[in-house]
C-alpha cells in the first residue's frame, strides 16, 4: 500500500466530514452535534476495537478502527470550524509527542528505553503543562476502576503506598466493616472507599484490576448462560437453593472439562 493511497484515503474521510458539516448541504444530525454530544461515542468505539482485538475478530477490528478515526475527524472538524486546530495539528501533536518519548530512536541514537526513563519523559511533559500533583492528568471520564488504578499508581510513584499485601487486605476489611455499620445517607460514599480499597489490594499483587473484573465477567457470564442451558424454560421458576446447586454443577463442569 503506497503513500499516495494512504494520503488520498485521508483526505477523502476529510472531505467526507467537511461535507457533512457543511451549514448548507450538510447532514442535520452531523450539523447538530458537538464536542460533549460525541464524545460517548467516541468512549463506545474505543471499547468495541478493545472488544474486536480481544475476540481476534480481525475483520472487524479493521470496520473499528475506521469508526474510532471517524470519531477523531469529527472532533478535529468541528474545532477546525471554530478556528482552534485542525486535523493536521492534531497528527503533528501525536508526531511529536512519540518523537520526544523516543529519543533513543528519534534523538542521538543514545540509551534504551526503560520504565524509568519513560516516566521521566512523561513527568518532563506534564511539567510542561504546568501539572504540579502527582494526580494531575489522569483523566476523569476513565471508567471508575481504571481510574482508581491510575490514581493509586501515580500515588506509589511518590511513595505513598504499601509495602506489601497485609496493609491493604487490612484496609479492605476495614472498609468492609464501615460498609455494613453505615447510615443510609454514609452508604455511598463507604461503598466507593470499599471498592478502592479493593483495588489495591489486587494491585498489590500485581494483577491489573480491570483485566481481573473483565475475566470474571466473564466467567459470571458464561456460568450463568450454563446453568440456563441447563434448566432450561423452568430456569426463572427454580428457588435460590436449586439454582446455586445448578451453579455448582457449571462449576463442576468446567473443572471436569
Amino acid at each position: 500500500m503506497t503513500g499516495t493511497y494512504m494520503t488520498n484515503q485521508l483526505d477523502r474521510l476529510l472531505t467526507i466530514m467537511a461535507t457533512l458539516r457543511d451549514p448548507e448541504r450538510g447532514c442535520e444530525w452531523d450539523l447538530a452535534q458537538d464536542f460533549s454530544t460525541i464524545a460517548p461515542y467516541t468512549i463506545e468505539e474505543a471499547y468495541e476495537v478493545a472488544d474486536a482485538i480481544e475476540r481476534e475478530a480481525m475483520d472487524e477490528l479493521r470496520q473499528e478502527l475506521g469508526d474510532l478515526l471517524l470519531q477523531v475527524v469529527f472532533h478535529a472538524r468541528m474545532a477546525e470550524e471554530q478556528n482552534l486546530f485542525s486535523f493536521n495539528d492534531v497528527a503533528r501533536a501525536i508526531s511529536d509527542k512519540m518523537e520526544s518519548r523516543h529519543p533513543h530512536i528519534f534523538g542521538d541514537g543514545s540509551g534504551t528505553m526503560d520504565e524509568r526513563r519513560w516516566e521521566e519523559l512523561k513527568a518532563k511533559e506534564r511539567e510542561a503543562k504546568g501539572e504540579q500533583s502527582a494526580m494531575d492528568g489522569v483523566a476523569r471520564a476513565l471508567p471508575a476502576l481504571l481510574r482508581a488504578d491510575k490514581l493509586q499508581k501515580r500515588a506509589a510513584r511518590t511513595g505513598f503506598d504499601w509495602p506489601d499485601t497485609n496493609g491493604p487486605a487490612e484496609k479492605l476489611r476495614e472498609e468492609m466493616q464501615e460498609l455494613a455499620e453505615a447510615a443510609q445517607e454514609e452508604r455511598e460514599e463507604e461503598a466507593g472507599d470499599l471498592l478502592f480499597a479493593a483495588v489495591n489490594l489486587v494491585r498489590a499483587y500485581g494483577i491489573a484490576p480491570e483485566n481481573a473484573l473483565r475475566a470474571a465477567n466473564d466467567k459470571f457470564e458464561r456460568r450463568f448462560k450454563g446453568m440456563e442451558a441447563k434448566a432450561g424454560e423452568k430456569f426463572r421458576s427454580l428457588s435460590l437453593a436449586e439454582q446455586e446447586q445448578l451453579w455448582q454443577d457449571v462449576k463442576a463442569d468446567e473443572k471436569s472439562a
